[in-house]
């Protein structure tokens, strides 16, 4: 069992996945729903000791003019999501929890995410430095509030732009000195993942973001002694991908191509509505094919904005592929799910898993929760079911 409590600190706290999270955090505490689409809740893992509900504390950084109130009734009122009674009952643990949530920062995050920002946050200049440790000091300060064990950051914001990592140190004691100047442009998902491994708390990139994938930020995690695992939640279809592809696979069927198109119109929406933006995502979802069958199909992938359907994605996929004698074949499937509701329970997951495997002493990047994630750092290993069998063997370990 956790020595005590247990912090979850967001980055984008008062997005759709982050309020959704919370308010569902909220309900488990007062046992107003059931543990359904929780994978840590499933029986082989009743042993672990997790974390539990009662000894969950919530808190994070946010850039955006917006109560979590607020953010989960639109998931109530644009997307019908959430139902209204849930959100109502849980109104006062919302409010309590605004209280811990604190300015993020926008340094490098893009023109479209800054543009969403308030203006105050718009107006501030700092460096690379100053942001990380302002950062750190919001979360020392929550862990001290609430007499945390320890808190597990775990990164929900909107998708960067893409980054050139080329030109950095893959050393923490080379980059650290360049966060000084106001020329680094390191994207700020690694600053706070920085400022939670240098702290020495478990980061966790949920988003296509580059966030603690860089050499030198694997390097310092090692130096504190934690932990570290991303990137890209995987909840509707390259989760079924994931499954699907190795089922080609196996039964030695050639599949020629691979089709994705992808519809929502939520905050995320609005973001990916960028091409640089959409740039980062697509390469997410559209890499594993080619590592489950060791060879190329063509591939298209494609997420477009459509605002009247909020919350609820639908993505659409068609995949050709040649049968015996050459037989060309088609399979296709449509996946409808509110994307907020699908990444949630995944989010709880994470953290519960990430202050174990903090607790148990594993450092680095924790591959064994690979299966969470559409492109997991420090493994190729993309087939579903074989990633869910290196998340039992590691409990069991």
């Amino acid at each position: 069992m956790a020595a005590s409590r247990v912090g979850i600190w967001l980055i984008g706290a008062r997005g759709g996945v982050a309020a959704t999270t919370i308010v569902g955090l909220a309900a488990l505490r007062r046992g107003l729903v059931d543990t359904v689409g929780l994978v840590s809740e499933l029986p082989q893992f009743a042993e672990l000791g997790l974390a539990t509900w009662e000894n969950i504390v919530v808190g994070g950084h946010e850039i955006r003019n917006v109560t979590l109130y607020e953010a989960a009734q639109q998931l109530v009122d644009v997307s019908r999501a959430l139902d209204p009674r849930l959100v109502a009952a849980v109104k006062e643990d919302l409010d309590t929890i605004d209280a811990n949530i604190k300015d993020g920062t926008l340094l490098n995050v893009g023109a479209k995410i800054a543009g969403l920002a308030k203006d105050e946050l718009r107006a501030k200049t700092e460096t690379p430095r100053q942001a990380i440790d302002r950062i750190q000091a919001d979360i020392s300060a929550f862990a001290k509030q609430h007499e945390l064990s320890d808190v597990v950051v775990i990164n929900v914001s909107s998708t960067e732009p893409p980054f050139d990592e080329s030109q950095l140190p893959s050393s923490w004691k080379e980059l650290a000195p360049l966060l000084e100047s106001s020329e680094c442009h390191l994207p700020a998902s690694s600053l706070y993942g920085a400022a939670s491994l240098e702290l020495g708390y478990p980061y966790v990139n949920f988003t296509p973001s580059v966030g603690a994938s860089l050499p030198a930020l694997c390097d310092l995690a090692e130096q504190k002694k934690t932990c570290h695992m991303g990137h890209d939640g995987k909840t509707g279809e390259t989760l079924l991908k994931s499954t699907l592809a190795p089922m080609f696979a196996h039964r030695n069927l050639q599949v020629m191509s691979w089709v994705g198109h992808n519809i929502f119109g939520n905050m995320d929406a609005i973001v990916l509505d960028d091409p640089e933006n959409k740039k980062t995502k697509a390469t997410s979802k559209d890499r594993l094919l080619g590592e489950i069958f060791g060879y190329h199909p063509q591939t298209l992938v494609t997420i477009e904005r459509i605002d009247s359907m909020g919350d609820w994605k639908t993505a659409w996929d068609h995949i050709h592929f040649k049968g015996f004698l050459g037989t060309p074949m088609v399979m296709q499937f449509i996946w409808q799910g509110a994307d907020s509701l699908l990444a949630a329970p995944l989010v709880i997951d994470l953290a519960r898993f990430a202050e174990l495997a903090h607790r148990r002493g594993d450092t680095g990047l924790v591959t064994s929760l690979a299966c969470f994630f559409k492109s997991p750092h420090g493994t190729g290993e993309n087939d579903f079911a074989k990633q869910f069998d290196m998340l039992e063997a590691w409990t069991k370990s």
